[in-house]
C-alpha cells in the first residue's frame, strides 16, 4: 500500500513539473533595444479578429534592452509596442515565426528606424515593402503637386494629377499580386492579398490563392483568404 502511495505521489510531482515547464517555455523569443530608451513600457500584440491583442509586456526603467515571449503555431504578422507617455502609440509590425527575432531602433524613430533579423517570412516582405517604396514616393509627390495645384483653383493640374494618381495605384496592385503570385510558397502571398490589395478584383486574388502550396493554404492566411473569397462567391450566387 505504501508503495503504491510513494508511486501515486511521484506521478503527481511528475505531472506538476511537467506543467510548469509547458507554462514557461516559449516558442518565439523577440529580443529588442530601442537607443535612448529609458523609461516606458513595450508590449508584443497580434491581431485577433478586430481588436490587437497583448501577448507579452515589459516595463522599461533605466535600460533599453528588453525580452518578450509568446508561443506561435505558424508564421503570422506580430507587433511590437512602445507606450512612452506621449500620448502616442508607436508600433512596428513584424512577421514572426517559431524561434528568436531581433530588433534594434531608436527612441526618435521608433517605426523608421527598425532593424529586424528573423524569420525567412520577414525577409520577403522587407523585399516586397522595399518595392512599394517607389510607389509611396511616388505618392506623396502627387499629393504635394496636387495641395499646390488646389492652392493655384488650377482644375486642369488637379484633374491631371487625380489620373496620374489613379494610374500609379493601379501599377502598385499589379506589383503587388504579382509579388504574391512568386511566392506562393510563402505566408506572406495570402496575407499580401488580404491587407495589401483588399480591393483588386476577386479574379486576382483568386489566382493568388489557387498559387497557393498546399502548405501556405493551411496556415492562417491562407485559410483567411480562402474563407475571404468563398464568402464573396457565396454572395455573388445569392443574388443571381
Amino acid at each position: 500500500m505504501k508503495a503504491f502511495q510513494n508511486l501515486l505521489y511521484i506521478i503527481l510531482i511528475s505531472l506538476i513539473v511537467s506543467s510548469c515547464n509547458s507554462e514557461t517555455e516559449k516558442n518565439f523569443t523577440l529580443n529588442g533595444s530601442v537607443k535612448g530608451l529609458k523609461k516606458g513600457v513595450v508590449y508584443l500584440q497580434k491581431e485577433d479578429g478586430t481588436s490587437i491583442v497583448d501577448l507579452d509586456s515589459v516595463v522599461i526603467k533605466g535600460t533599453s534592452d528588453f525580452t518578450l515571449k509568446t508561443n506561435i503555431d505558424e508564421p503570422i504578422l506580430l507587433y511590437l509596442k512602445l507606450h512612452k507617455n506621449d500620448g502616442q502609440e508607436h508600433f512596428i509590425p513584424f512577421f514572426a515565426d517559431k524561434g528568436i527575432t531581433e530588433i534594434k531602433t531608436t527612441l526618435k524613430r521608433f517605426t523608421s528606424d527598425a532593424k529586424i533579423t528573423g524569420s525567412e517570412q520577414q525577409v520577403l516582405l522587407e523585399e516586397y515593402l522595399k518595392l512599394m517604396s517607389d510607389f509611396n514616393d511616388s505618392n506623396l509627390d502627387l499629393i504635394k503637386a496636387n495641395f499646390e495645384a488646389a492652392k493655384r483653383n488650377d482644375t486642369i493640374t488637379s484633374d491631371s494629377l487625380a489620373k496620374r494618381s489613379n494610374r500609379l495605384l493601379k501599377l502598385k496592385y499589379a506589383s503587388t499580386i504579382n509579388f504574391a503570385l512568386n511566392h506562393g510558397d510563402s505566408e506572406v502571398a495570402p496575407y499580401l492579398a488580404l491587407y495589401e490589395a483588399p480591393n483588386a478584383s476577386v479574379k486576382y486574388l483568386d489566382s493568388i490563392y489557387n498559387n497557393l502550396t498546399d502548405k501556405v493554404k493551411q496556415s492562417y492566411y491562407g485559410k483567411t483568404l480562402g474563407k475571404a473569397l468563398n464568402d464573396f462567391k457565396k454572395a455573388q450566387d445569392s443574388i443571381k
